[in-house]
């Protein structure tokens, strides 16, 4: 018996000497600088990889939800290609978008996925986790959470001057006046990070990219980096849009059952309307609804009426309230409908316009 645990204590000696000798080889790799990633030989035993992201603070809720489509078709297919790793995507938190104008609801930064989405439902899909679970889980050093680099992307001005476009995956010096992150001296990256000031990054890389997302992969570089984050992702483009991995993604988005429970109690009281009248009853598990074509939708009509930024930005397009409230009118007519639902970042003036012509 002794024998046999001083042979097993020895195999055991020998795989950690193993793993020592290829994690020091992994961590001597050097990027597209020549610059030598010095890692912690325990932190590379996981095979964990991580991708973080970010958009543009401007854009609103719907581009960043197709955003994250764009994303989870991109690990769905990395996931299959690069088996060796277990690729996690890592859920930016909401904050203060330009269009919330609600002043009293409270905190509205941090906001974690769950508020809005059903996480579990999303990871059916890929495997998603919000940023507050990533620093619990990702190693950190003084409760310092270190990513090993950030990409920023950035548009190709040159192409849309010269109209001509082609992929483009460039990494360029960053100008200093326009980061947002900024080198500090113990030579860390600090900057937004969602608000978080206990995350930083070894290195910050400016890309000049123009392409589908698919052709990120070049920059993940897993043999060298756990944690990578791309800034603006909304400038990487769908690969397979409207395909049967889109949809997959967009219908593994379920909202949170609160929200629902919320909306459906509100068309209940004041449409008279439920899944059950309307036919549009959902399994709760979007992996096992069935092609069906017998949804007929509630007894009111619904619409997303956009002012103020889209005003401004497509004003030679955009309909005056006026013109908006007559298209109204004319399909509840058509549908011989009574309620009409508005959706609308309209003022108050607005709002009351479309009362003002009978809507």
């Amino acid at each position: 018996m002794l024998l046999f645990l001083r042979i097993w204590y020895f195999i055991l000696l020998l795989i950690n000497f193993t793993q020592i000798i290829v994690a020091n080889k992994f961590c001597d790799k050097s990027d597209e600088y020549e610059e030598t990633d010095k890692c912690n030989i325990q932190l590379r035993y996981s095979q964990n990889r991580y991708i973080l992201y970010d958009v543009n603070s401007p854009e609103g809720f719907n581009l960043r939800r197709d955003v994250f489509i764009r994303i989870a078709v991109f690990i769905k297919i990395l996931i299959k290609q690069e088996t060796e790793f277990k690729w996690k995507l890592v859920l930016p938190p909401w904050g203060n978008l330009y269009h919330w104008r609600s002043k009293n609801i409270g905190f509205q930064t941090q906001l974690p996925w769950n508020l809005f989405f059903d996480i579990l439902s999303l990871q059916k899909y890929i495997p998603v986790i919000e940023t507050y679970q990533f620093l619990q889980e990702y190693p950190s050093e003084n409760n310092q959470t270190h990513l090993d680099v950030v990409y920023i992307l950035q548009n190709d001005e040159e192409m849309f001057k010269t109209g001509i476009f082609e992929d483009k995956n460039k990494i360029i010096k960053c100008n200093d006046k326009s980061l947002q992150f900024h080198k500090m001296k113990s030579e860390k990256y600090v900057g937004h990070f969602w608000g978080y000031n206990n995350i930083t990054s070894k290195a910050v890389k400016c890309v000049i990219f123009h392409g589908m997302i698919s052709n990120l992969k070049q920059n993940l570089k897993p043999n060298i980096y756990r944690s990578v984050m791309f800034d603006h992702m909304e400038i990487a483009l769908h690969d397979f849009y409207g395909t049967k991995e889109y949809w997959k993604a967009r219908r593994s988005m379920r909202y949170n059952s609160e929200l629902y429970d919320i909306a459906n109690e509100f068309r209940k009281s004041f449409f008279n309307s439920s899944n059950k009248y309307d036919k549009t009853e959902r399994p709760d598990d979007w992996t096992k609804e069935k092609n069906r074509r017998n949804a007929i939708g509630g007894p009111y009509l619904s619409v997303h009426l956009r002012r103020r930024d889209f005003l401004v930005g497509h004003s030679s397009t955009v309909p005056t309230i006026k013109s908006a409230a007559f298209q109204l009118k004319n399909k509840l007519h058509e549908l011989q409908l009574k309620f009409l639902f508005v959706a609308t970042d309209a003022t108050q003036k607005g709002k009351l316009s479309l009362k003002f012509y009978n809507v």
